[in-house]
């Protein structure tokens, strides 16, 4: 993107400067800090008491802002992937405006919007416009006016929502900054340490301002990192992928491929070894009676996603790494090539199979799940032993 002409009227001002003035606060102010507090005498009139619940404090609003924003804005209210009763509602829309990231109403349009028009020039957070854009850019400077808000008209008619739409940056203070510092004075007072008012100031800018900064970062990685780093075995026709990594930083969030795929899945991790506590949460609530009408995709049709995919890429993959071959590597995997070929045509023919007993609701076997998720190890095992062809080629 360039930069030279761009025009001032564009820059989100208010935005632009609590992202930048709140990161720079954490960068800065907050190192500081705990550097001399480290360094104070333990009986130094301004030594800050309550180090164990300060960080206890950080912990729970990091959770609960985290979960604010995934099981709230992103799965509850964005995509309806589940129902919930007011408590859980209350809780979210709480703490997901202690996130300080927009209300639960403008959030969902913006993501309805990313959804719907995934990598093209209308994606609020479009990443073919560079990582910078897509992680925080689009927030500090709009390249066109913002479209009329006409996609949220089901949240709009949800009284709660639309409280906390109107007032949340005073809930989000509130909660996020207020409350933190007056948590820790009175812990402090009750256990009667000298200066109360330290304890508060290191609760606000611990469990406040620096888990505010960590916890939006998490949600931009979102946006940038699950759309340029990761696998997709879900789909190739975008650019969102799946990364475990970003899912431990964001609550299960970065399974991303798949969350593309299929969207009003209350899950994001859909494998049992997959890192995904939103999901975990969703279900306890259930049980509970706190959240209910869990959406879930058929199995049969997530593995004819898989097959299909596998069927797309497999050829390309196996002709990408054959050509890399010498000649008399590439005649003895001969069998493994035409082997591979072959297996992308069953794995196509599997998917439409699969794909049409999903659409017609017909149950599908135990035991062909199994034999389908074998022809998916049989394809990975005819790649790994072309990978290693491949190296001992070039060594």
């Amino acid at each position: 993107m360039k930069f030279k002409n761009f025009p001032i009227y564009r820059i989100e001002w208010v935005t632009s400067s609590f992202l930048i003035g709140t990161a720079l606060l954490s960068l800065t102010v907050v190192p500081w800090f705990l550097w001399t507090q480290f360094h104070l005498a333990a009986d130094a009139a301004n030594k800050v008491h309550g180090w164990a619940f300060i960080w206890a404090l950080f912990v729970f609003y990091y959770y609960a802002t985290g979960f604010g924003i995934t099981l709230g804005y992103h799965r509850l209210f964005s995509h309806i992937s589940f129902k919930a009763k007011w408590p859980v509602k209350l809780f979210v829309l709480l703490f997901g405006a202690a996130s300080f990231e927009n209300s639960a109403l403008d959030w969902s349009a913006d993501h309805r919007i990313h959804h719907k028009h995934v990598d093209e020039d209308e994606d609020p957070y479009d990443i073919s416009k560079g990582f910078f854009y897509a992680h925080i850019g689009w927030l500090l400077f709009r390249l066109k006016p913002k479209p009329p808000v006409t996609n949220v008209k089901d949240l709009e008619a949800d009284p709660l929502v639309m409280w906390q739409h109107r007032y949340v940056q005073w809930i989000g203070a509130f909660v996020g900054f207020v409350m933190p510092a007056a948590l820790g004075y009175a812990y402090a007072s009750l256990m009667g340490y000298a200066n109360p008012g330290m304890t508060a100031l290191a609760a606000f800018l611990i469990a406040g301002l620096l888990r505010t900064v960590v916890v939006q970062q998490g949600t931009f990685c979102i946006n940038s990192l699950c759309h340029m780093i990761g696998r997709q075995p879900y789909s190739t026709d975008h650019s969102a992928r799946d990364s475990g990594a970003v899912a431990l930083l964001t609550f299960g969030e970065g399974y991303h491929n798949y969350h593309h795929e299929f969207q009003h899945d209350y899950r994001n991790g859909v494998k049992p070894w997959q890192f995904d506590p939103t999901k975990w949460i969703i279900w306890t609530l259930s049980k509970v009676g706190m959240t209910e009408d869990l959406r879930r995709v058929p199995d049969s049709r997530i593995m004819a996603a898989e097959l299909k995919e596998k069927s797309r890429t497999l050829g390309r993959d196996i002709d990408s790494l054959a050509a890399r071959l010498d000649v008399r590597s590439r005649e003895l995997k001969a069998k493994t090539i035409a082997a591979a070929h072959e297996l992308a045509k069953e794995l196509a023919l599997r998917a439409e199979v699969l794909k049409e007993a999903a659409t017609t609701k017909a149950e599908v076997a135990h035991e062909t799940m199994v034999e389908l998720r074998g022809l998916l190890n049989q394809a990975a095992s005819h790649l790994e032993t072309l990978r290693r062809a491949d190296a001992g080629s070039a060594a």
